[in-house]
């Protein structure tokens, strides 16, 4: 004896809400905030969470503490600069040195003919990265800016970890 086929249930397509009316204009008064999202801006190092002891970070920040070696990245490339800078950085973590000054320019201040803005100081833009990530990152404590007597906003105090 056969048994009674069942009806195969098909699933029913998922019905997703409505995507929201983006191109609604609330009205808008002079005097009104926009409601404008924006996006958050690119945290400069000088304004992260410190890692190392208060007291010599301060000291560090005023410009009390002398740099103990110092690499001038001026007029090099980045293919040049990179490979410079992982050497320095690791040569003087071997040597146990704590504070190093990494000096990048302000950059070249060329004329802005295009409609696109171009970023002044590519080097002074890519250094930190540089220092966080691998190999360098796991040496690196702290980066600042360094003070007006070091290079100010065109160079880095660079703390290094203690070798193990």
């Amino acid at each position: 004896m056969e048994k009674p086929q069942t009806p195969v249930r098909r699933p029913e397509p998922s019905r997703s809400p409505e995507p929201p009316d983006t191109l609604t204009i609330k009205p808008f008064r002079i005097g009104d905030t926009a409601s404008v999202p924006t996006q958050a801006p690119e945290r400069p190092p000088a304004h992260g969470p410190v890692r190392m002891q208060h007291k010599t970070h301060r000291r560090m920040v005023r410009g009390k503490l002398t740099p103990e070696a110092r690499l001038d990245l001026h007029g090099m490339t980045i293919a040049d600069a990179h490979p410079a800078l992982v050497r320095f950085i690791a040569g003087a973590h071997d040597r146990g040195l704590r504070l190093v000054l990494v000096i990048t320019g302000k950059g070249r201040a060329g004329e802005d003919v295009g409609p696109i803005p171009v970023r002044r100081g590519v080097l002074r833009q890519q250094v930190p990265g540089w220092l966080t990530a691998p190999p360098l990152g796991a040496m690196v404590l702290e980066i600042r800016e360094a003070h007006q007597r070091h290079g100010g906003g065109g160079a880095y105090y660079v703390y290094l970890r203690r070798r193990r």
